[in-house]
C-alpha cells in the first residue's frame, strides 16, 4: 500500500495537515481543476460538508462521489 502524504493546508484561517495517498491527492487535484477551484479552496467546501466525519475520510469519499457522478453521466 501508498505512504501517507501530508500536506498543509490552510482552513478558515488555521492551518492543517491532511495524510492522504498519493493517488488520493491527484484525484482531489484533478476534482479541483475540473471544478476550475484551487486544492485548498476545494479541501475547504469538503471540511464545511464533512459534519463530524475525519476530513481525510471526507476527501476519499469525495473523490469517490466525483467518480461515481463521472461514471452517470
Amino acid at each position: 500500500m501508498a505512504r501517507l502524504k501530508k500536506k498543509s493546508i490552510l482552513l478558515a484561517g488555521h492551518a492543517t495537515s491532511v495524510a492522504l495517498e498519493p493517488a488520493f491527492w491527484a484525484a482531489l487535484a484533478d476534482v479541483a481543476a475540473n471544478r476550475n477551484l484551487s486544492l485548498a479552496a476545494l479541501v475547504t467546501e469538503i471540511d464545511l460538508a464533512r459534519g463530524d466525519q475525519g476530513l481525510a475520510s471526507a476527501c476519499r469519499l469525495a473523490v469517490l462521489d466525483h467518480l461515481i457522478a463521472r461514471q452517470q453521466h
